[in-house]
């Protein structure tokens, strides 16, 4: 695409920036490898479609900027449930963690007594840490913080796996997308609040939500603790999603000014800290998936407290 072209729809920062959302297909970087089935329900109805062609071919549906919608009155339909680029790159996520985690376990079965090495002695120590130093220290209850440990564990590694895979030239970070972010704060928001009644009982996480004040404050504090409840699952999903995304458009950006400038004089300039933003997201990688995990270990610790 010329400079020219780009800058009369826009800017080239506008392009590389919409490379950032999903997709109904699957990319490597920008370009498409293969098409992914549209799913959609509508007016009581399941259609399915193998690629966005077959869909637009049916005449029910046409792509207008990168989202189905009807062909009579422009509207979306009531449901899409399509296999998108980001889904495509969980699924890769969960297939890569899977893979790691069973030669893991492999190896360790094989040979119990042996000091674990490699890939092996790295999970094994991210293991030992979530557990000793996350879990536990935040969540009183030991029968809990043991029985919820699995899922602090995926947690950690689910998110990590995602972030890392944004990484890779060509790959596309799920996490940047609130409807995954969205996805990981409702499953904390269930496991704080069911974990807490299952541990104190429902009487006592009633108690909670007049946080410590006398019964006629009540209609005051309740409606507090309510907000403040859904507040902390939506902090969750936004924190996530903006680091993810910030990183990404800054290295978009820097990259952009190349095509901006139309000269490769500022290339230096723009690959130097292209690369320090690079650094620095891998390091933002592992930090968000371990804020995400503690921060959940505390709010359910908080929420299985005891009241006084």
């Amino acid at each position: 695409m010329s400079a020219a072209h780009t800058r009369s729809d826009g800017n080239v920062f506008t392009h590389l920036l919409g490379e950032l959302g999903d997709h109904h297909g699957f990319y490597v970087g920008p370009y498409k490898v293969a098409e992914l089935p549209i799913i959609l329900w509508d007016n009581g109805q399941l259609h399915i479609y193998p690629s966005s062609a077959a869909m637009e071919a049916g005449r029910l549906y046409r792509m207008e900027q990168g989202h189905p919608v009807r062909v009579t009155d422009g509207q979306k339909p009531t449901l899409d449930l399509s296999i998108t680029n980001l889904v495509v790159y969980q699924w890769i996520g969960i297939a890569l963690l899977g893979l790691f985690l069973w030669r893991s376990l492999r190896r360790y079965r094989q040979n119990p007594l042996e000091p674990p090495r490699g890939l092996q002695n790295a999970i094994e120590a991210i293991v030992v840490f979530l557990r000793d130093e996350v879990v536990r220290p935040n969540i009183g209850s030991t029968g809990l913080a043991n029985g919820l440990l699995p899922y602090f564990l995926t947690l950690f590694f689910f998110i990590l796996i995602l972030n890392l895979l944004g990484l890779i030239p060509g790959g596309h970070t799920a996490t940047g997308s609130l409807a995954v972010t969205g996805a990981l704060a409702l499953t904390a928001f269930v496991v704080i609040n069911g974990g807490a009644i299952a541990t104190i009982g429902f009487k006592k996480w009633l108690q909670h939500l007049l946080g410590g004040g006398p019964l006629w404050l009540s209609p005051i504090l309740v409606p507090i603790e309510i907000i403040g409840m859904f507040a902390k699952a939506f902090a969750l999903c936004v924190r996530l999603f903006a680091n993810m995304t910030a990183g990404h458009i800054a290295l978009l950006s820097l990259v952009g000014l190349i095509f901006f400038f139309e000269t490769v004089l500022i290339a230096p300039i723009s690959v130097a800290f292209s690369v320090f933003v690079y650094c620095l997201e891998t390091l933002v990688a592992f930090l968000q998936a371990y804020i995400f995990t503690i921060l959940t270990a505390v709010f359910l610790g908080l929420a299985s407290e005891e009241t006084h």
